[in-house]
């Protein structure tokens, strides 16, 4: 077998020839070369995913052929929740597999919200002390009657980072780590009190949020918390070297304005500011930070509620609520990664059915995300050229072990792959659903053989349902927002 750089091929390209039993893979770079690899492992049969040979000395046979191959988008990512239920180093690690054998390469983690703070940072000790520990866990949508009543958390340590952004950089995938300021911010005021409203609520009585939704517990708008949050950053660039982790996500979502409503603090400070309004305060922390991160050569990345108060300059935006934030932001002339909620939230269930477990929001089948499309119809061609790509995002609030992420994720995560990275898919309408579901046949022999627990086709095992814990079904055909 022959591995090697032919520049010409273009980033993440690459060439594949099969030809007189020798095997050539040409990248356009490392990374062309390694989704070469990836191909050929498809190539060679589900046994080509195993950890060990099955059949030691068994012939492999690959009839002669040529393939070339580019990917039709640079950011093709997957968000992973760690904050809601914690996943372990060991899990990330597999997940970063699995991004890897589907030529997917970006993995978005989010780090901190109110229920959890999963990042060591050394001067601020608490934040995983404190802030890494609910004492119990809603089981189910927050409306459910049901509890956990066993404490639940964790955290990932200086090396435990380190170990997975080498691993990852061995794939060619990258890191977006995400720190949510101002909203979603609980365990951080459960762990410093100081750095909430402190003259509208008694933050030290605060802990750890122990249901879901958004908790309206704020980071309160002072230089202090600009100081605190700086030193987290610090670390945080420290631990993501710019060459696997460019974008840096500050959240900047779902963030309730009463609180500073309330506060004569907050209000003195739109005051000060010149900003306007509560609005202004938000946009305010994200242009500080937007700035922070760009003296350091680094990039900010938002939630599409950064649009409000005005977007930062430099900022680029994760378009979760719809296409509609990620559009204006396109023709503003912002970069933009597409995750609609209403077609690439993984979270949200698979079937209308009544053994779908613990059932989330829309309908979202695997034919649903095979005919996503991330550039939407209108969208200027000098607009479209800022689409960076698309991601699709796992939410882990009603996901709380390994084998519930790969029920939620898998096999859906293949038509995603597939749409992220072909660029000879044609409009969503017309694409061939049959064929690609023939062809997830042999897929699903992979998974078997990385051993992923996926949703079969004919609907959830007995061992995958969740008779009795409420979910939040939406029903009817998702808005096209």
């Amino acid at each position: 077998m022959r591995l090697r750089v032919e520049a010409g091929l273009g980033p993440e390209a690459y060439r594949l020839t099969v030809a007189d039993g020798a095997v050539d893979l040409a990248g356009g770079d490392p990374a062309g070369v390694f989704w070469a690899a990836q191909t050929l492992r498809q190539l060679l049969g589900p046994d080509a995913y195993r950890r060990a040979p099955v059949r030691p000395g068994a012939p492999l046979a690959l009839a002669a052929r040529r393939i070339e191959d580019r990917p039709r988008f640079g950011w093709r990512g997957m968000l992973l929740d760690v904050a809601r239920h914690f996943r372990p180093k060991d899990d990330v690690l597999r997940q970063l597999d699995l991004l890897a054998a589907h030529k997917l390469n970006v993995l978005h983690l989010h780090l901190t919200d109110d229920q959890g703070w999963r990042l060591e940072i050394r001067r601020h000790p608490r934040l995983t002390e404190v802030g890494a520990w609910r004492p119990r866990t809603r089981r189910g949508h927050r409306a459910s009657p049901l509890w956990d009543d066993t404490p639940h958390g964790g955290h990932y340590t200086h090396d435990d980072i380190r170990e997975i952004v080498a691993y990852a950089a061995e794939r060619h995938v990258r890191i977006v780590p995400e720190i949510d300021v101002p909203g979603h911010s609980q365990a951080a005021i459960a762990a410093y009190p100081h750095l909430g409203n402190t003259d509208v609520v008694d933050t030290s009585a605060l802990g750890v949020w122990d249901t879901w939704g958004v908790s309206p517990n704020v980071l309160a708008p002072t230089e202090a918390v600009l100081r605190f949050y700086e030193g987290v950053f610090e670390e945080v660039l420290d631990l993501f070297p710019a060459a696997v982790s460019p974008f840096v996500h500050i959240g900047g979502d779902e963030c309730p304005k009463e609180q500073w409503r309330a506060s004569a603090t907050a209000r003195a400070r739109v005051g000060e500011l010149g900003v306007g309004d509560e609005d202004g305060l938000q946009a305010w922390f994200v242009r500080h930070f937007d700035r922070w991160l760009a003296d350091r050569g680094r990039r900010l990345i938002g939630w599409d509620e950064i649009l409000e108060g005005g977007l930062a300059p430099g900022a680029a935006v994760s378009s979760w609520r719809g296409y509609a934030g990620g559009v204006a932001a396109a023709e503003a002339g912002h970069d933009v990664v597409m995750c609609p909620e209403q077609h690439v939230y993984l979270d949200h269930r698979q079937d209308g059915g009544p053994d779908e477990p613990v059932p989330i929001g829309y309908v979202r089948t695997l034919e649903d995300v095979y005919r996503f499309e991330p550039v939407p119809p209108g969208l200027s061609p000098e607009a479209a050229a800022h689409v960076l790509g698309a991601q699709a995002n796992v939410w882990t609030e009603v996901l709380d072990s390994r084998a519930r992420v790969d029920y939620q994720t898998f096999p859906r995560l293949a038509a995603f792959a597939e749409v992220a990275w072909s660029t000879t898919l044609p409009a969503p309408e017309a694409r061939d659903y049959d064929g690609f579901a023939r062809r997830m046949e042999g897929h699903l022999l992979r998974l078997d053989a990385l051993g992923v627990e996926y949703r079969p086709p004919a609907g959830p095992a007995p061992w995958q349902r969740r008779p009795g814990v409420l979910g939040r079904p939406i029903e009817g055909k998702p808005p096209n927002v």
